[in-house]
């Protein structure tokens, strides 16, 4: 899946564990509505870099995976999402700021467009 949007805020790199890190970081969707929209996403390991060439106010363009999980605690069975994040790309004209991959930009939308096609982004070998 994929959206474009402006990022609004980014956070430290954080240590979970010796073998696990994260960092956050807030998309700001539908601007020219009413009633914008602020997605959280996540990329873990390696990929925290990749926040670090982007600034605040950047149009980009993130392309992500959807996961979720069970969770079994005193209070009952509670599910959590998380926005995976595994490419960023600017978004502007003349710039091709490609991260974790070598593909160019693909061109510039005002709204965000996400795309929840299987055939997108399938890369596995099954």
């Amino acid at each position: 899946m994929e959206v474009t949007g402006q990022l609004k805020l980014k956070y430290d790199t954080q240590k979970v564990s010796d073998k696990f890190q994260k960092r956050d970081f807030v998309l700001a969707t539908d601007l020219s509505t009413p009633y914008p929209q602020y997605v959280s996403f996540q990329v873990t390991q390696d990929k925290c870099s990749m926040l670090d060439s982007f600034n605040q106010g950047d149009e980009i363009k993130v392309q992500f995976n959807l996961r979720g999980r069970e969770w079994n605690g005193p209070q009952g069975i509670k599910y959590f999402n998380t926005l995976e994040a595994w490419r960023i790309e600017k978004v502007g004209a003349g710039q091709s700021n490609v991260q974790q991959t070598n593909s160019g930009v693909q061109g510039n939308t005002s709204s965000p467009v996400f795309n929840s096609s299987i055939s997108d982004n399938d890369d596995l070998p099954f």
